[in-house]
């Protein structure tokens, strides 16, 4: 049995990423673990109603996945890059300590927002193989309205070198999606229907199944 953790910097991020290949563990009878690193509060401005409906999003998308875990860490929302890189490292560190994974996904570091990539860059410092020995398999997930409007210079530029075959799966993961009802639009909004089954698609070409989801191996110890 495997024991994976997925790291999101905002929710949604774990569904769009990797929500195909989490359901697909779980089916395994792997143990699933979330950590959502950000959050929304009235205390920043946002609207009480909208904070309880995320909340229940939240805890609607936890029951459709069956997370054996959720972390939060409660990082204000935008405001990732705001907290030191040590306060940070430390509570990720907590957390991985915690469930003590082998299998970890994290944000591709080159996303758009500037949040995805302070996350990764903290997350990933917690994945030293001297200090986490029970780390096995560290990937980056593409994330939608994220990974493909990054830099497209080869350093920055998301390169798929892992395949999941998600298709018993695809329609699962869009109806989880559609849980979080602010974050999902009408095409050609990037995160729709149709552009999360057509990059599922499209993933499945390469891979040679009908739906992917796909992702950077970062490291792999046997």
């Amino acid at each position: 049995m495997n024991k994976i953790l997925v790291i999101a910097t905002h929710p949604d991020d774990e569904t769009l990423g990797c929500g195909g290949t989490l359901l697909k563990h779980k089916d395994f009878g792997d143990e699933i673990h979330w950590l959502i690193a950000t959050d929304i509060k009235e205390s920043e401005g946002f609207d009480k109603t909208l904070v309880e409906k995320r909340n229940i999003e939240i805890n609607i998308v936890e029951k459709h996945f069956n997370f054996n875990s959720v972390s939060k860490l409660g990082i204000s929302t935008t405001k990732v890059d705001q907290s030191s890189m040590e306060e940070l490292t430390k509570k990720i560190s907590n957390v991985i300590n915690k469930v003590k994974p082998n299998i970890v996904y994290l944000p591709f570091k080159g996303d758009i927002h500037s949040d995805h990539k302070y996350l990764f860059d903290a997350a990933y410092s917690c994945t030293k193989s001297y200090r986490y020995p029970f780390i096995k398999k560290v990937y980056m997930m593409e994330t939608l309205s994220e990974t493909e409007f990054s830099l497209t210079i080869r350093s920055e530029y998301f390169v798929p070198n892992v395949f999941v075959d998600i298709s018993d799966f695809i329609n699962k993961k869009i109806e989880i999606m559609k849980i979080y009802e602010s974050e999902i639009g009408e095409h050609p909004f990037p995160r729709s229907e149709e552009s999360i089954g057509a990059l599922a698609m499209y993933r499945g070409s390469v891979a040679g199944c009908k739906y992917a989801e796909s992702f950077m191996l970062l490291r792999e110890i046997n």
